[in-house]
């Protein structure tokens, strides 16, 4: 069962006793421990609280992702989003997952901004990109015709 899972991951990571979590949503120490061990499961409000308490959705609360060769990856936190493994081809081509591309009106042909940090890599639609710069430029303008 993926929550009870993800209720112990997601206490330890905040760092947090089963004391402290039950006394944060309303209930008994005890309740929270059936929750974490499987014996029994929080009712919708009480997956609600949980799910703000740690940041992510009920959706991700309730089930587990795992990825070949890392594990079990804790729910991702609300906003945030694990779409599978892709793999690069030898040409450096890689496919977007379905839900994605669904998510964000991805379709073939698009063009997309490639951005990094020393972590990873994002896709930005273009004309998000284009509309961001041109924002930044204004503002830009403005503020030095100002000084």
């Amino acid at each position: 069962m993926a929550l009870k899972e993800n209720l112990a991951m997601l206490r330890n990571m905040h760092g947090y006793s089963q004391e402290a979590i039950a006394e944060k949503i309303g209930i008994s120490r005890q309740a929270y421990a059936k929750w974490e061990s499987g014996a029994t499961v929080p009712d919708i409000e009480k997956c609600a609280l949980l799910a703000q308490v740690y940041g992510t959705t009920i959706d991700s609360l309730v089930r587990t992702f795992a990825v070949e060769g890392i594990g079990t990856l804790p729910p991702a936190p609300t906003g945030k989003n694990i779409w599978g493994v892709v793999t690069i081809s030898d040409r450096g081509q890689i496919v977007i997952p379905k839900g994605a591309r669904d998510l964000f009106d991805l379709e073939g042909g698009q063009r997309l901004i490639v951005a990094s940090d020393e972590v990873g890599i994002a896709l930005i639609p273009a004309t998000v990109f284009e509309q961001i710069i041109k924002k930044g430029m204004e503002y830009m303008s403005v503020t030095s015709n100002e000084n």
